[in-house]
């Protein structure tokens, strides 16, 4: 844990982009009055992606991508401070959130800090079948690091852990085409991921019913019909999602004993 004995603690604002033209401005802006340096490792992008973010003043580094764990351990190691702030390209810093992590800036007490993710969709607020989807973005690095299994990272931190006030604020995606889009890469790579570690799926309680249950959590159990219509549409293709992930992992187990 670090005490800072009445000095104010230096922050690296850490992202990683790939084509996020229409993003990257907004993020490094939304953290500009918390961080000491923004680090953006770019893979490869072949939009405006870099000279966005280098009018913004970030120190740009391109690596080629390996993995969302992977290139965000990657960025994290590319900081010049032990305090990580890491934002995704399509989130931005709430007020509130700022207001939060300048008080800790000048007070901190703990090894890791987590945060409420409040996300729009399709240009709506989900306020209940997508929220408080905490996540931890603000934390020392000597003390933890990027896991989990692949693209659903998440940070892994040994040590005291503190809630902070102010919601990460994730424009997750413009329209359903890009949500369905992303289920069918996503769905791809976490069977894979989960197969490369020797996992199966059963058919009958993941293909089948766990889809079920995860539309039931997130639209019944977690009000989600409270966010009306895109309440409907992402529970319905998160448990989508769910549905192909599990069956393409019993794909690759089924092949496989085939051989």
């Amino acid at each position: 844990m670090i005490h800072n004995l009445g000095n104010p603690v230096k922050i690296s604002g850490v992202i990683i982009t790939y084509n996020e033209e229409r993003n990257i401005a907004a993020c490094i802006d939304s953290m500009q009055d918390v961080v000491d340096e923004i680090v953006v490792v770019d893979s490869l992008s072949t939009d405006n992606t870099v000279a966005i973010a280098e009018k913004y003043g970030a120190k740009i580094i391109s690596h080629a991508f390996d993995g969302h764990i992977q290139q965000k351990n990657f960025a994290m190691k590319q900081a010049s401070n032990d305090i990580i702030l890491s934002l995704d390209a399509d989130e931005r810093v709430s007020e509130d959130m700022k207001a939060s992590i300048l008080k800790v800036k000048n007070s901190w007490d703990a090894d890791g800090y987590v945060f409420n993710r409040l996300n729009n969709y399709c240009g709506a607020w989900l306020k209940y079948s997508w929220y408080p989807d905490k996540k931890l973005r603000l934390w020392d690095r000597t003390k933890g690091q990027w896991g989990g299994t692949n693209p659903h990272d998440k940070v892994i931190v040994e040590g005291k852990i503190k809630k902070l006030k102010g919601d990460i604020l994730h424009y997750a995606y413009e329209n359903l085409e890009e949500h369905y889009e992303q289920i069918k890469k996503f769905a791809i790579i976490a069977a894979h991921a989960k197969y490369e570690k020797g996992k199966n799926a059963n058919f009958v309680l993941q293909v089948i019913f766990s889809p079920l249950y995860k539309f039931f959590r997130k639209y019944i159990l977690r009000l989600g019909f409270l966010d009306g219509y895109y309440g409907f549409i992402f529970s319905g293709l998160t448990s989508y999602l769910n549905f192909m992930k599990y069956l393409r992992l019993w794909e690759l187990n089924r092949n496989a004993k085939r051989k």
